[in-house]
């Protein structure tokens, strides 16, 4: 026995020889099992090598719906976070319906996905949690971590999925999972011998341009209107909630008599910026009925709205556009009629 596990099968050189035959093809290795049993030994060098392969290479990135998900509060945990408010909204009036300030808004109106990640001082995200509305336990995470110091980042959102948050300098949004409004809280948190109890405000970190079509007839050929733009970002830089990539941004509404109003969301690389949108009108087949282009000024926290005879007017070529008042839910809102 000692004999099998010192040689090869081979019986010539040492296991480490063995090792390095993996770079044989693997049904080289198989074939010698037809070899005598004290030739055999062979077989677990082979699993031994193919072991040490495996673990040399990438480790598989699990996907960020499925890897980390709805998870209730850890008796052990040393660190709960509770988000407090939403754009300077208490978050129980969002959940429970209380009567607020402003008017009384339910869970889906403000989010309806919660993101709790927490990165180490290197920016490698350890840990993270994800959350939706039906969650027994939505706007509240715990978890367990090695004391020391971390940078916390919850994202509020209504995306169908979840935004990649593996690095805290581009949390990414895509077109399959669609553009909406986002609220941001990034934080360093210390981890002690004593456990830590922490509150979170969410701030907005979009722009919003609302297109509105006036037109009093839609045509009955146009089923869906597409809007294809650049200059702003489907992604952020967590620590500054500004856009961190440069995005082709493009999704499609449906579009009827009763639906003429469509959000169009952005993070802008600065708090002020312009995003180049076109705008097309398309039949039940996908061909094209009309098509405008529109550069459109936006400002964080701000919506732009964007409205006109979308059909009454040229159907092609340029407009830009300017102008400025203010409500009390954003932080202002810019009216533009083309």
């Amino acid at each position: 026995m000692k004999h099998l596990f010192r040689m090869c099968a081979c019986h010539a050189h040492p296991i480490v020889h063995c090792l390095r035959s993996a770079s044989r093809p693997f049904v080289h290795c198989l074939r010698s099992a037809s070899r005598p049993f004290g030739h055999c030994v062979c077989i677990p060098c082979t699993l031994l090598a193919l072991l040490l392969l495996l673990s040399s290479c990438e480790k598989a990135v699990l996907d960020d719906d499925s890897a980390l998900s709805d998870s209730p509060a850890d008796k052990d945990a040393n660190l709960t976070v509770t988000v407090f408010e939403i754009e300077h909204t208490p978050f129980e009036y969002f959940t429970r319906g209380t009567t607020a300030t402003r008017a009384t808004k339910s869970a889906s109106e403000a989010c309806t996905r919660l993101n709790f990640a927490v990165y180490d001082e290197g920016g490698s995200r350890v840990k993270q949690v994800n959350q939706t509305s039906a969650a027994a336990d939505f706007g509240k995470a715990s978890f367990q971590l090695a004391e020391g110091d971390y940078t916390l980042v919850v994202v509020g959102h209504s995306a169908s999925g979840n935004p990649t948050m593996t690095d805290p300098a581009k949390v990414q949004f895509t077109n399959a999972t669609g553009y909406t409004d986002t609220y941001l809280c990034c934080a360093n948190v210390t981890i002690g011998e004593e456990k830590v109890d922490y509150q979170v405000s969410l701030d907005r970190i979009t722009a919003l341009c609302r297109f509105v079509l006036t037109d009093d007839d839609i045509p009955s050929d146009v089923k869906k209107l597409q809007f294809y733009y650049t200059g702003g970002s489907g992604a952020f830089n967590a620590k500054t909630g500004l856009g961190s990539v440069n995005s082709k941004q493009d999704v499609k509404f449906d579009v009827s008599a009763d639906n003429k109003q469509f959000d169009l969301y952005t993070f802008l690389h600065d708090t002020e910026g312009t995003i180049h949108l076109t705008v097309t009108a398309l039949d039940a087949s996908g061909g094209i009925y009309a098509e405008r282009s529109f550069d459109v000024p936006m400002e964080q926290n701000q919506i732009t709205w964007l409205s006109g005879s979308f059909f009454g007017g040229t159907t092609s070529g340029g407009t830009t556009i300017t102008g400025v008042t203010v409500n009390t839910d954003w932080a202002g809102e810019t009216h533009i009629t083309f």
